[in-house]
């Protein structure tokens, strides 16, 4: 095996791992002039940041924990974060029925009083009483649940979120390094080896501090990638918890979200998803395979199902279940029995068993706080890294927008109405898809189209070979899924024939070798 580290270069960071918190932290690093290298074994976002509950929330339910500095941190990213991807996160309500033989009344009041208290200034409105046969029409709850709450928060496109971050690193000067699997690492003196295997290939790299952000395959790659040798034995212990969701028709009318109590004390959610479907979740359990094996089980479609019959008139079956998926969260092992109970906050530990090479590992974590745990990284970082003692390597990422988030309009609508002004032969619906996943980067994509025939071949549902072609070029997709269900969540719509058009259009526009993204 040969390695090859691109002459005498010596990267100041090698993050491994390429979901939210792993580009969230190459974004931040290449920010503050360090030279950043990432590397992910499959597609970005393609592990658990990919399949949450599509929320960027302060956790509601964790006032029950007593979690109250987690709602506090996880409230104030959501503005900020609300501020720098509007094209990706928007406001959504919730309704919160009141369950007569669960908490009452005065409970739920109260934990929305706190986490009203607790976002501090929002764009958000406040939760409110309400009820819900007078002021939700139409009605679709069961007529014994009289009365409820509404409250907000936000949904985001996660998988489009960690496309932002890892594209912002890369402008940045971070080079990013998708289908790249780190098979070993090795500690000296003053930095770390890093071999990695691409496409069968074997290349190597050297960086002076390493970032384990593999989210639940943390562990592994500890015991896999790092002779025990070079790092200091540790206690510290992960909690691996599936969580699944299911995708059904929608069956409502209006657009709120609901928040749903269960006798267990879990909560499901039942979100509005691309205007016709909905995401109810989601479950928890325990689990012990390999992460990327994790799928729903028949107990868990059941679960949520019965959860949804208790509340709504409408009847839901198995049958109803259009698409599902699961994902691993690697909590931080607490003590805690039940995987509910188990704190959703992150934990960051360093291992400097040699003071010029340090080991970042981080243990659990949520899409909500991903930027602050970044930044939390980088602090951590400090002692270790020269280049971050300067004046202009401090924390940068409350206050910048990610690509595509600087609208200079006041809403989306009015950057879509700008947009058709000066492409009037492009359909309404067109402009808004593609505003609502690139934003202001539509200019990008659209730059050589002239007329409707420079859109080149439609594969079905709107998609075209030049959002393929863009796609390709400046966000490392390369596969039907990566498209389909990442970047454009238009999988739902597409049959098997178009599927497999698009996949043979695939194959011969993309060489295998070929590193894309650049």
């Amino acid at each position: 095996m040969t390695l090859s580290t691109n002459g005498n270069e010596i990267f100041d960071l090698c993050v491994i791992g390429g979901g939210i918190n792993g580009c969230g932290i190459a974004r931040d690093a290449a920010g503050r002039g360090l030279n950043v290298v990432l590397c992910e074994q499959n597609d970005l976002g393609s592990g658990t940041s990919s399949a949450s509950s599509k929320l960027i929330h302060g956790g509601l339910r964790y006032l029950e924990h007593y979690e109250f500095k987690l709602v506090r941190e996880s409230l104030k990213e959501r503005e900020i974060l609300l501020a720098a991807a509007p094209h990706l996160i928007k406001p959504i309500e919730f309704i919160l029925p009141h369950h007569p033989g669960l908490r009452p009344r005065w409970m739920l009041r109260l934990g929305l009083f706190i986490y009203d208290r607790l976002k501090g200034r929002s764009s958000l409105p406040s939760s409110r009483s309400i009820k819900l046969h007078h002021d939700l029409k139409p009605h679709d709850l069961k007529p014994d649940y009289k009365f409820g709450f509404t409250y907000s928060d936000c949904w985001a496109d996660d998988a489009r979120l960690v496309i932002a971050n890892a594209q912002d690193a890369r402008q940045r000067g971070a080079k990013i390094l998708p289908r790249s699997r780190c098979i070993a690492v090795d500690r000296h003196d003053s930095h770390w080896s890093v071999t990695l295997d691409k496409n069968g290939a074997h290349e190597g790299l050297r960086a002076k501090a390493l970032i384990n952000a593999t989210g639940p395959w943390l562990s592994r790659f500890i015991t896999d990638c790092i002779n025990p040798a070079q790092i200091k034995p540790t206690s510290d212990r992960i909690k691996l918890v599936q969580g699944s969701h299911i995708i059904v028709p929608k069956w409502f009318a209006h657009d709120y979200a609901y928040l749903l109590q269960n006798d267990d004390q879990r909560i499901v959610f039942v979100i509005p998803f691309q205007q016709r479907y909905v995401i109810i979740g989601t479950t928890e359990r325990q689990y012990a395979s390999d992460p990327g094996d994790a799928e729903i089980s028949q107990s868990e479609i059941c679960y949520l199902c019965e959860t949804v019959n208790d509340y709504f008139d409408h009847s839901l079956s198995a049958e109803d279940v259009v698409s599902s998926y699961a994902g691993v969260r690697p909590l931080y092992d607490d003590g805690s029995a039940k995987a509910q109970e188990i704190t959703r906050d992150y934990k960051i530990k360093v291992d400097g068993l040699h003071p010029g090479c340090p080991l970042i590992t981080i243990y659990g974590g949520k899409l909500t706080t991903y930027r602050k745990l970044s930044e939390s990284v980088l602090e951590m970082l400090k002692p270790y890294l020269p280049a971050l003692s300067g004046s202009r390597a401090g924390a940068w990422t409350s206050t910048s927008k990610l690509p595509g988030g600087d609208i200079q309009f006041k809403t989306i609508k009015a950057l879509s109405r700008n947009i058709a002004s000066r492409y009037k032969f492009l359909e309404p619906e067109i402009i808004s898809a593609y505003v609502g996943r690139y934003g202001t980067k539509t200019d990008s994509l659209l730059e050589d189209i002239l007329s409707p025939a420079d859109l080149g071949e439609h594969f079905g549902h709107q998609l075209y070979e030049a959002e393929l072609r863009y796609l390709i070029s400046h966000e490392w997709a390369t596969t039907t899924e990566d498209i389909l269900w990442r970047r454009t969540k238009l999988g739902l719509l597409f049959t098997d024939h178009e599927k497999e058009n698009l996949a043979n259009w695939l194959a011969r526009n993309i060489q295998p070798d070929l590193e894309h993204g650049h």
